[in-house]
């Protein structure tokens, strides 16, 4: 089919998705992007945030938070450093995402005391992950500082 390409999105876990798709929604670190058949070659990283499939069966969405994909001739290959379908998300991982980056944040803060760079990637993680749960009508708990 010229109006579809193959799209794959694989976690450590599992294989989440092999299938035709019409539009690929990415949730990319230089700004979100929309992946359409005979888009051209890239290779992008992807930020905390929900990816949108769009086929001829209908919709689906899936959470991710990190990885990369890869965009070429014959389709779109997400690899995720961790992904769900949003049906499988629950309040509990949300929150455990959210304390996970609230974290790493309160650690690049004692670490990098002279280096914003770092605290301030690790507070865009964090702002990242709040938004992806409530993006899919999930507010995180946040931590006490």
């Amino acid at each position: 089919m010229a109006d579809t390409m193959q799209f794959d999105l694989v976690s450590p876990e599992r294989r989440l998705a092999s299938v035709q798709a019409s539009e690929v929604h990415v949730p990319g670190v230089e700004g979100d992007m929309t992946v359409m058949p005979n888009h051209a070659p890239v290779i992008t990283t992807l930020r905390p945030g929900v990816l949108e499939v769009e086929g001829p069966d209908g919709s689906e969405t899936y959470v991710v938070t990190g990885g990369f994909a890869e965009i070429g001739e014959g389709g779109i290959t997400v690899l995720a450093e961790r992904a769900h379908a949003v049906h499988e998300v629950t309040q509990e991982m949300v929150d455990e995402m959210v304390a996970s980056a609230h974290e790493a944040h309160a650690k690049a803060q004692e670490r990098f005391k002279n280096d914003p760079g770092p605290v301030d990637d690790a507070a865009k993680l964090l702002s990242d992950m709040v938004a992806m749960g409530g993006r899919i009508g999930l507010e995180p708990k946040l931590p006490n500082s």
